[in-house]
């Protein structure tokens, strides 16, 4: 080893770790003067809804209570208040006469979707896991940590079916890969697609009969659309589970997207009490348990009239800012396929626009200089590793959000109008 080769080495033991999506966006934002809530910035990048008030939606919650107990460590798994209001809200919304209900037992909380998700990846045996591109860039890493023992199984969702593997071909990559466990965003993010009704009746039903966990990432389950309008309800695989004990169905949700509390760090994971029970002992070494005054007040979201204000509210607030999206960027000349029927994301290829806006990187950085950020679609090509080599196939796809307020988004879209008029 050299001199030169020596003084190139970082002077310190940490590696290179880098960005997720989002935050790789933000971050050259930053370069340019970024800074989160400037309003002449329009994140149509952004992974949260907005977050302030909004119409038909109850009042933002503003304080929280401190009580004696909360200086000490509470349970890992939450606190018991917290997991029976989990556990009433899904069997409430989900499993109305059904025999078999969710009980505090059933469910595990955690600061966050993404620890309940490192809990859950960090808790899986030495077995092949499935998982579907294009998906949440996260899971990239959270699989890559324990590559040690996970075999990761790449299914390619394809255009043709609006970017969603269908119940047949998972049931045969079950089958043909000897998958013990499968992991997907249902709704999908990036893509907005949604497996609802038969569809994720087939899912569930593959756990059921294959022996397969399926961890079922529903952050968004709430942002449900029938075309241009609401839908009528949220989507969860907590419809189609028979028994709650045995059938390996992980659930994953919280406050963070459908209640509009991101800041909060309130995430839970649902399913068999033998699951959870296996997820607090990952826990336990992992994290520590979540904060106990945040987990009070998530008692008074989940209230069931509050939480039901909410919910739909959010429907129609957001279906109608994704149909102002879907037209605006339809008119620009982004080709999207499929509409989105759920998050707040709409997936659309550049590929038709005039040279050089047609090149991914050319565009993010044109945006940027406009004050507008997007997301490159090569971040939800999850590859572990970076085993598969290559060319992405989302080279020319980009992730739009309407999360953020619809004044800010229609602003958002003038700007990147205006940027491929002039080109």
């Amino acid at each position: 080893m050299t001199p030169e080769t020596l003084s190139a080495r970082p002077p310190h033991a940490l590696r290179a770790i880098p960005y997720m999506g989002v935050i790789y966006v933000v971050a050259e934002a930053m370069k340019l003067g970024f800074t989160n809530g400037d309003p002449d910035w329009c994140n149509l990048g952004q992974g949260q809804p907005e977050v302030g008030e909004m119409e038909g939606a109850p009042p933002r919650l503003a304080s929280i209570r401190l009580e004696p107990g909360d200086h000490a460590y509470g349970p890992i798994d939450g606190t018991r208040a917290l997991r029976e209001a989990v556990a009433a809200h899904y069997n409430r919304l989900y499993r109305r006469g059904k025999r078999s209900q969710y009980t505090a037992e059933n469910v595990s909380v955690a600061a966050g979707g993404r620890l309940v998700l490192t809990r859950a990846f960090a808790a899986l045996g030495d077995v092949r896991l499935g998982y579907q591109i294009p998906d949440y860039t996260a899971y990239e890493d959270m699989i890559g940590y324990h590559r040690h023992r996970l075999t990761p199984i790449v299914l390619e969702a394809k255009e043709a079916d609006g970017f969603a593997i269908p119940p047949a071909d998972l049931e045969r990559a079950i089958d043909r890969h000897e998958l013990r466990a499968f992991v997907v965003s249902n709704p999908c993010n990036p893509t907005g697609n949604v497996i609802r009704g038969e569809d994720l009746a087939r899912y569930v039903a593959c756990g059921r009969e294959r022996g397969c966990t399926m961890i079922l990432d529903e952050f968004y389950s709430h942002f449900v659309y029938d075309g241009d309008a609401p839908a009528a309800g949220p989507v969860s695989g907590a419809e189609f589970v028979e028994d709650v004990d045995t059938d390996p169905v992980l659930l994953v949700d919280g406050l963070t997207k459908s209640f509009r509390y991101p800041g909060w760090r309130v995430g839970w994971a649902v399913g068999p009490r033998e699951m959870v029970e296996v997820l607090g002992r990952a826990a336990s070494a992992i994290d520590g348990g979540p904060s106990q005054p945040i987990q009070r007040a998530a008692l008074e979201v989940l209230e069931p009239a509050r939480a039901d204000q909410e919910t739909r509210a959010l429907r129609s607030v957001f279906s109608r800012k994704r149909s102002l999206m879907v037209e605006r960027l339809r008119a620009m000349g982004v080709r999207i396929t499929p509409e989105p029927s759920g998050t707040f994301y709409v997936w659309g290829t550049i590929e038709d626009l005039p040279a050089p806006l047609n090149d991914v990187e050319t565009f993010f950085r044109r945006a940027l200089e406009r004050k507008v950020l997007t997301v490159p679609g090569v971040f939800f090509d999850v590859n572990p590793g970076k085993e598969r080599r290559g060319p992405s196939p989302y080279a020319t796809w980009m992730r739009f959000s309407f999360g953020p307020p619809e004044d800010n988004v229609r602003l958002g879209l003038d700007r990147l109008e205006a940027l491929v008029r002039e080109a």
